[in-house]
């Protein structure tokens, strides 16, 4: 079918449009052919002027004035943060130029720090390998960390260019390893500047996080050994987490990050089963029983006094609260948490010494039935921990949520450990336990120390003392006003009355989710290779008819003006939104498709024939806003998490509000009852 006569008219007045033409489906309605037409000439436009700048700035950049040289630089770094220019310029041979000026050293101040810059940019895009780079580049960069501290820029760069050397790629790690050392790193952790600070714990974390396999386990105790012996703790805990200045978003994540790998440590002590026949290990719970009887004497070693010991011995571990009371090794063979809990166990018998004593004591005197079993309290409380601090598992790319009070002390785990022991022996005597209640203790000991977590406590004195404040009785009090909140209104005329205006909450659920997209948010640029600090805003129009959207240079403070966002799309473009592992990027290969919190705020749109749209909440909460407002456009449920507490808060407010006038009267469950039909009908009201 030949082209309409508008069509061919655009074709031919416009240079270069018919071939474009032919390749349109003539099917499709006209507008949309003369949409597609102009949209890949303007394309087409762009990518030349994009050609042009690269090839110019490829010349300019090898001048032999140095200012016209250090004008081409500074325009490189800017123009290589746009992907269609950074293909382009990379095309040319562009990057192997760069590192062939940084490899000279003839370069400084800022003429390198723009070199550095627009390296950054154009290896940001993934069009490049890391593998492709010589050794002499690599101790380039690596000299850079120290030879240029006091240059902010070009040692920002040289750090944010060794992090993602080592996260992609196995040979430059080993590589990058040899040339910098992460004592090398920590004295940049004692300046003022935040990015600084914060790039360099980035390295620290990626030099521990991609050691080979075969070099995991060695790379546990060179960690260990830092943290310990280079004071990399404390130094962080001075000059990062208590200094005079907030912590930003992206230092709150390293320091995440740092949290996840340093409790990671703990992985193998977790995951290795006890060995009953290694003596080593069995030492140890004897060593538990010398601590808790030490004051008993032991029997004579005359005839018979093996059996006694062995009958002492029992009796012994049956007052430790171990499950199996003849061989207690047997109770360390489960994994999680293995030996970490005999390990929890012997650090809280040595450095709390009478607190252990006391609670070993304690419950020994008690009845049978009432007695809280130290030896299966300390394995079920270690393997609880695990599980809230997440230890063996891989850090998210969008935490945030790291906890001061981890950095506060060298055994910060085995001291969190010690408290909460203390914690759940005080909570079962306040519940009044016995052995049939242990899961229910241990569900209130976890509500318990969560509840404290959430307060973000800065020590763990202060976490003590949160605790404190959390009795069981108090647990109780919280428990019940939430289930009130819950289930107060259940009746039948009150969820009569819900069904009712259940559509004007949901209705104004809606207007709300709108309104959050029509102020628009702000999205991190994630990639499989390494967190970035690139952003691009989202936004709805206030018809809500499009979608504005575009790149930025940092994190702004408020709104972002649609006038400044330069691409759009048409909501009726709209033919889908995806999310979790249906979304294109997560399909793509990569970190990303493996880790389950990126993977839980990932959502997509998708539009025309291939067209998308990808995105990556910054929090949970953003993505059931976004989400939701998407659905809502398309004349969809809202069905996330955040819809369904908000109906629940904004119902329950309402029947409140409604029933005020009602307060203290009881509300029958069923409507009171029709009265018989009377005998006859012959009555009559004489209205005169």
């Amino acid at each position: 079918m030949p082209p309409p006569a508008d069509i061919v008219k655009v074709a031919i007045e416009w240079p270069g449009a018919f071939p474009k033409l032919m390749e349109i489906d003539q099917k499709k309605p006209l507008s949309s052919i003369i949409k597609e037409l102009l949209n890949q000439l303007g394309d087409n436009d762009y990518s030349m002027e994009n050609a042009q700048n690269a090839q110019q700035l490829h010349e300019r950049i090898q001048s032999s004035s140095m200012d016209a040289k250090l004008e081409a630089l500074k325009d490189l770094a800017n123009y290589s943060r746009d992907v269609t220019f950074a293909q382009e310029f990379i095309n040319l041979d562009g990057i192997s130029l760069l590192t062939q000026m940084v490899e000279s050293g003839t370069d400084f101040g800022d003429m390198l720090s723009f070199t550095l810059t627009a390296f950054v940019e154009l290896m940001d895009h993934g069009i490049v390998s890391w593998d492709t780079f010589s050794v002499a580049f690599i101790k380039k960069i690596a000299s850079y960390v120290n030879k240029f501290a006091s240059d902010i820029s070009i040692l920002q760069r040289s750090l944010a260019i060794l992090e993602s050397m080592v996260l992609n790629s196995h040979d430059l790690y080993q590589k990058v390893a040899q040339e910098i050392t992460i004592g090398q790193l920590i004295p940049h952790l004692q300046g003022t500047d935040q990015e600084i600070q914060t790039y360099t714990i980035a390295v620290i974390n990626a030099l521990f996080l991609k050691a080979p396999d075969d070099k995991r386990q060695v790379s546990c105790w060179e960690m260990a050994n830092i943290l310990a012996q280079k004071q990399l703790r404390l130094i962080i805990l001075t000059h990062v987490i208590r200094a005079q200045r907030a912590i930003n978003n992206e230092m709150a994540h390293q320091l995440y990050v740092l949290q996840v790998l340093t409790f990671n440590l703990l992985e193998d002590r977790m995951m290795t089963k006890m060995d009953p026949q290694d003596q080593a290990q069995r030492d140890i719970i004897f060593e538990l029983r010398r601590i808790a009887f030490d004051a008993e004497s032991e029997p004579n070693n005359s005839s018979g006094s093996i059996e006694k010991r062995k009958s002492m011995y029992t009796r012994d571990y049956k007052k430790l609260g171990f499950i199996n009371h003849v061989n207690p090794a047997m109770d360390f063979t489960q994994t999680p948490p293995g030996m970490l809990a005999l390990d929890n166990m012997l650090y809280f018998a040595k450095h709390h010494q009478d607190a252990y004593i006391r609670i070993v004591l304690e419950n020994s005197s008690r009845e049978d039935k009432h007695e809280c079993p130290f030896g299966r309290s300390s394995i079920e409380l270690t393997k609880m921990l695990c599980e809230i601090l997440k230890v063996g598992e891989l850090p998210s790319e969008t935490c945030n949520d790291f906890h001061p009070m981890f950095f506060t002390h060298d055994r910060s785990f085995e001291e969190f450990f010690c408290i909460c022991i203390q914690l759940l022996n005080k909570t079962w005597k306040e519940m009044r336990a016995t052995s049939e209640d242990f899961n229910k203790v241990m569900q209130v000991v976890k509500e318990q120390i969560m509840r404290a977590l959430t307060t973000k406590p800065s020590s763990l004195d202060q976490f003590k003392s949160k605790l404190q404040n959390l009795s069981y009785t108090e647990i109780l009090k919280i428990r019940q006003s939430e289930r009130m909140n819950q289930e107060d209104f259940q009746s039948r005329p009150i969820l009569e009355l819900k069904e009712k205006i259940q559509p004007e909450i949901l209705e104004l659920i809606k207007q709300q989710r709108l309104n959050r997209l029509v102020e628009g948010t702000c999205f991190r640029k994630l990639n499989s290779r390494r967190r970035q600090d690139k952003f691009w805003y989202c936004r709805l129009s206030p018809n809500h008819k499009v979608l504005h959207y575009g790149d930025l240079e940092e994190s702004p403070q408020g709104e972002v003006p649609h006038d400044s966002l330069q691409d759009k799309l048409p909501v009726a473009d709209i033919k889908a939104v995806v999310t979790g592992k249906d979304c294109p990027h997560m399909k793509e290969k990569g970190a990303l498709k493996q880790n389950k919190e990126v993977l839980e705020l990932a959502f997509s749109i998708l539009y025309d024939s291939s067209g998308q749209l990808n995105f990556i909440a910054p929090d949970k909460h953003e993505y059931c806003v976004w989400t939701d407002g998407l659905n809502a456009l398309l004349g969809k449920d809202m069905l996330s998490d955040l819809t369904r507490n908000d109906l629940d808060t904004l119902l329950s407010m309402e029947i409140k509000l409604r029933l005020l006038d009602l307060e203290n009267i009881q509300i029958p469950d069923a409507p009171p009852p029709i009265p018989k039909e009377p005998s006859n009908y012959d009555f009559v009201y004489d209205c005169n």
